[in-house]
């Protein structure tokens, strides 16, 4: 089937807005070689044929973090970025589900060869890092969120 001219072609993507006791998000710094350089990212990436949207989540967190057993996973948003991701026809463009969770305070990084660093930051200090490559409406809601667990 062809695709109308007026329609636009979407992967989607999971990520987790990793979040410890005290309350801060897990960022993670790109490589240099990734197409968008260095740059700071919320763990996660697209999801797979045949596999459910939390199952990648879970995936792409263990391969880029090392982190398993995740608790409190909660959807928190879904957003249509600006991102466009070239395929063999062209480009398509990228819709991200965003998911809460928690991990427990002596949880262990190991980063993939995709990183090359991680820091843990408040998501109100976390704005600026992520507000280049994120939608407006997504950076604002995590500012706006309270991740401190009970």
């Amino acid at each position: 089937m062809l695709q109308n001219a007026k329609e636009d072609c979407f992967h989607l993507g999971a990520k987790g807005l990793i979040h410890n006791e005290e309350g801060k998000i897990l960022l993670l710094e790109k490589s240099p070689k990734n197409r968008m350089g260095r740059c700071w990212d919320i763990p996660g990436g697209r999801i797979g044929k045949n596999e459910s949207l939390e199952a990648a989540l879970e995936r792409e967190i263990y391969e880029e973090t090392g982190l398993q057993n995740l608790i409190r996973v909660r959807f928190f948003t879904m957003v249509l970025t600006e991102i466009r991701i070239p395929v063999a026809h062209g480009d398509v463009g990228l819709v991200l589900a965003i998911y809460s969770c928690h991990v427990a305070g002596d949880a262990k990084i190991c980063l993939s060869d995709e990183h090359v660093d991680f820091t843990w930051f408040d998501p109100k200090n976390a704005h600026h890092l992520i507000s280049p490559y994120f939608p407006r409406e997504l950076v604002d809601k995590i500012v706006d969120a309270n991740f401190v667990c009970c």
